[in-house]
């Protein structure tokens, strides 16, 4: 069985509404599915999963937040050569550019993008939940 780690932050709950969907999709796989903010994750945990889906909405001007899930990711990175990832979040403006620069640097770090990123405006509406149920399928 695949194990599998959803791991977010949210400020208003939509990031998490996505990352319970990825987990449902994993889950529906028949992955093993461990979900964790991002202060209970650390490069200490990535060797224990076979696939890794982060979340992490934009702020600021298009950014990953900085107080805790930017340095987790930062600490992770190193961690992630040829490991499954896929990666989700929201946005209230914007072009998605955040997203555009997070995948840049997971593949930077030579992770392998399982699928396409899911990014939803504001609060994810079905179809987004859906896009994300779809995201962690194809991670599991």
């Amino acid at each position: 069985m695949k194990k599998t780690a959803v791991v977010f932050w949210s400020g208003t709950g939509n990031t998490e509404a996505m990352a319970q969907a990825v987990a449902e999709g994993a889950k529906e796989k028949g992955a093993a599915v461990d979900c964790f903010g991002a202060s209970d994750f650390g490069a200490d945990k990535v060797a224990e999963y076979d696939a890794i889906a982060f979340g992490c909405p934009a702020m600021g001007d298009e950014v990953l937040e900085e107080s805790e899930f930017d340095p987790m990711f930062t600490s992770v990175e190193g961690s992630l050569s040829g490991k499954n990832v896929a990666l989700f979040g929201s946005y209230g403006w914007g072009d998605g550019q955040w997203m555009r620069d997070w995948e840049e640097r997971c593949k930077n770090a030579g992770a392998v993008l399982a699928a396409e990123s899911v990014i939803v405006n504001d609060a994810p509406d079905d179809d987004g939940l859906a896009e994300c149920k779809a995201l962690g399928a194809a991670l599991a």
